[in-house]
């Protein structure tokens, strides 16, 4: 649930020139075995911009610290005399919000310390990141001015992995009944045969449906292409679907982040005891999209509903339950302003935005959203954007204009480079042209 691979360029914007990278200070070091990495301009405006990286996959570390989550950001923010700082945490890879925080907190005081302490600190981060962002600024309301938090399940890691838990449980009860949901025994053969089910359902109207009810659990959008418009057929929306759910939702649902996560908590912390499936797919905003991929196929969708009211529920551990609920899922009640960002077709789902919002003062927070499809696909001069409109907050006290209109405008004035987009998922770059729009995402099907 991060994004790699894509290249750095010396890249400018109107007003704030790239700086050469001979005249930046860079610090690397490790804290409690957590690595760092830190770079200040030589005209430092005071500022430091703290960003936190998302749920990487097993066995993956960047061969850099991230500092953003578009690398043709940072020249631009350096050229603004912003400083940059990251940890990759002591647990880089999976489900990491309580090392997160720890690890967050070690490096501002290591800043403090060794090169000043900032007259403002704004915490951002995209995917498993944004949330870590909002955890860190409630949990450091003393030093943490603002968070921008990016394509992120900001409604938590309980909603998060119960929307995994019912996708791989209506997959497993629709599809394989082999599939092990929680305490998999073989990860790696237990992905392995969740691939090969999916594989084999997308073949046949049957299995599409299918799909598309499981998936339609987890919210998870017809839509994952940051190039295109959503598809106009069902298939092809399911195809869309499916192809994020192998990408993302397959370790957090069968594999290694599922067998990771209780391995912290201590047991299984998500369960589906008393969970309505019908009622879920009621509230789902893919309901359409299940019900006309029934239809398509002739089967009974009240049959299949009836078959998940029966299946034998899964029970989830108390204490761990709680502790995931203590480590990873914010409250909404810290002090400082926040901005999200999101995608409408992100598959990791918009709909965490409205569960999260309702928590917030409506004061205190502004949403955006960016008319395109896939997860975290919004360009360096959108985030920008969003960057900028939690600046003007933190500095001045009052909201500047969100409209749609006014960001695509501020989102335009950068140079053309910062609107490259590479969709990771379906390897294919482009630019993107602003799509900021208004959207108001129902909350989670499942409420958190």
């Amino acid at each position: 649930m991060t994004l790699t691979g894509i290249l750095a360029a010396a890249l400018i914007v109107t007003g704030a020139p790239a700086l050469p990278a001979d005249d930046v200070r860079v610090h690397t070091g490790a804290l409690d075995g957590a690595q760092y990495r830190v770079e200040v301009p030589p005209h430092w405006n005071g500022k430091l911009l703290l960003y936190n990286h998302g749920i990487y996959p097993p066995g993956y570390v960047p061969e850099e610290i991230e500092l953003a989550n578009r690398p043709e950001a940072k020249p631009v923010l350096l050229g603004e005399g912003y400083a940059l700082a990251a940890s990759l945490y002591s647990k880089p890879n999976g489900f990491s919000a309580r090392e997160a925080v720890h690890d967050q907190t070690a490096l501002l005081s290591w800043f403090d310390r060794n090169v000043g302490r900032p007259a403002q600190v704004l915490t951002w981060g995209a995917s498993g990141g944004g949330l870590n962002a909002v955890l860190l600024s409630e949990r450091l309301p003393q030093r943490i001015d603002g968070a921008l938090a990016m394509c992120g399940p900001v409604a938590g890691g309980s909603a998060l992995f119960g929307q995994a838990l019912d996708l791989g449980f209506a997959v497993r009860t629709l599809l394989a009944p082999e599939l092990e949901v929680v305490r998999v025994a073989d990860t790696g053969a237990n992905l392995a045969k969740a691939h090969q089910v999916i594989t084999k359902a997308l073949e046949s109207p049957d299995g599409r449906a299918r799909l598309a009810l499981a998936n339609a659990f987890a919210d998870v959008p017809g839509w994952s292409t940051a190039h295109h418009p959503r598809p106009a057929d069902v298939a092809g929306q399911i195809r869309q679907q499916t192809k994020f759910v192998e990408a993302v939702y397959d370790q957090l649902s069968w594999g290694a982040h599922r067998a990771d996560l209780e391995a912290q908590a201590g047991g299984n912390p998500t369960g589906n005891t008393g969970v309505d499936y019908r009622g879920l797919l009621a509230r789902s905003s893919e309901r359409d999209l299940v019900n006309q991929a029934y239809r398509d196929a002739g089967l009974d969708l009240g049959a299949d509903l009836a078959k998940l009211a029966a299946a034998p529920r899964v029970k989830a551990d108390t204490v761990a339950a709680r502790w995931l609920a203590r480590t990873g899922t914010p409250t909404g009640q810290g002090r400082q302003p926040v901005v999200t960002l999101h995608p409408i077709g992100d598959g990791v789902a918009p709909e965490h935005e409205r569960t999260y919002g309702d928590r917030v003062d409506p004061g205190r927070i502004r949403q955006l959203f960016v008319n395109r499809g896939g997860h975290c696909q919004h360009t360096a001069a959108e985030e920008l954007t969003a960057l900028r409109v939690l600046r003007d907050r933190v500095e001045t006290g009052r909201w500047p204009s969100t409209s749609p209109e006014r960001l695509n405008a501020e989102a335009n004035r950068f140079a053309p480079e910062l609107r490259f987009l590479y969709d990771w998922l379906h390897g294919e770059p482009g630019t993107a042209a602003p799509a900021f729009r208004r959207y108001h995402p129902a909350p989670l099907p499942r409420p958190a």
